[in-house]
């Protein structure tokens, strides 16, 4: 389902998920939804009381076969919609022996070699650390993990299973003591930006100034979704 490594010019390799194939899977999965609708809204009408009565009457109104028909076509819309948001949310990735380049959401960053010390997984996001252990980037990633390691192993670039720093990790809470004045504050402002994806260039700047006191103070601060 997704595309493999392609060497470019200079010898780079370009890592990114199949556009295709996740707006037709979105599509698709919309067309069932839109043919499972009117079905739903039948079983509905046949229970003794039912949420959401009203609207399943007014669209069991509508005659066949222009009911399932509608229902499927707004599905197949409504899922190109979904398709068409997840291949710009999408990470890819641009492997070469000097530079790194992740793409998402029109954005680039690149690092150089210097700048990078070692690539890991953490659950569906991949991090960057630099050679102090300070962390430059993390991105969901959607990635065949196995092809970007191979690709960047092939490149000479490290790739690690795990954090090497995950045991300097501390859980954060809300309330945690012995935190730097102002930072439990950031927490909570990021752990609420997690939430929602709209705010997800809020929770990056977030952490960005999470970092600036963690490394000042010699903690680092994870373990959770609202502590990472």
């Amino acid at each position: 389902m997704r595309k493999g490594p392609r060497p470019q010019a200079g010898g780079a390799t370009q890592l990114a998920e199949s556009a295709w194939v996740i707006v037709l899977f979105c599509a698709a999965c919309g067309a069932v939804a839109g043919a499972l609708l009117p079905l739903l809204a039948r079983l509905l009408l046949a229970l003794p009381w039912a949420p959401l009565e009203g609207p399943a009457e007014l669209l069991t109104s509508v005659p066949e076969p222009a009911l399932t028909l509608g229902t499927i076509a707004v599905g197949v819309l409504g899922g190109l919609l979904l398709g068409f948001t997840a291949v710009h949310e999408s990470l890819s990735v641009r492997v070469g022996d000097t530079h790194v380049t992740l793409t998402i959401r029109d954005s680039a960053q690149e690092f150089t070699r210097e700048e990078i010390s070692v690539f890991f997984r953490d659950g569906k996001q991949l991090v960057l650390l630099g050679p102090s252990g300070l962390e430059l980037a993390r991105e969901h990633c959607g990635l065949n993990w196995q092809r970007l390691a191979d690709a960047l192993t092939a490149h000479g670039h490290t790739w690690a299973g795990q954090d090497p720093h995950r045991a300097e990790f501390r859980r954060w809470v809300p309330g945690t003591p012995g935190l730097p004045p102002g930072a439990d504050a950031l927490l909570r402002a990021r752990a609420r930006a997690h939430k929602d994806e709209d705010h997800a260039e809020e929770a990056r700047e977030l952490r960005g100034e999470l970092l600036g006191w963690a490394w000042s103070y010699g903690t680092r601060t994870g373990g959770s979704t609202s502590g990472s």
